[in-house]
């Protein structure tokens, strides 16, 4: 299986699926359609719909 990040579009801020985050409950390996909707960016508090997948 390929994890994927995803970056904010506001801030740039990286999610990373195999690396989850942990300090906020979302184990590794998490994948992004399994992080919770009401989950906010850690940097900016941007929602999940300002977030794109991109390539590493």
């Amino acid at each position: 299986m390929e994890f994927k990040t995803y970056m904010c579009l506001i801030c740039g801020w990286v999610y990373d699926e195999a690396a989850g985050l942990p300090d906020e409950g979302i184990a590794p390996g998490t994948l992004w359609k399994d992080v919770p909707m009401n989950w906010t960016c850690p940097e900016c508090g941007a929602r999940k719909d300002d977030f794109e997948m991109m390539a590493i």
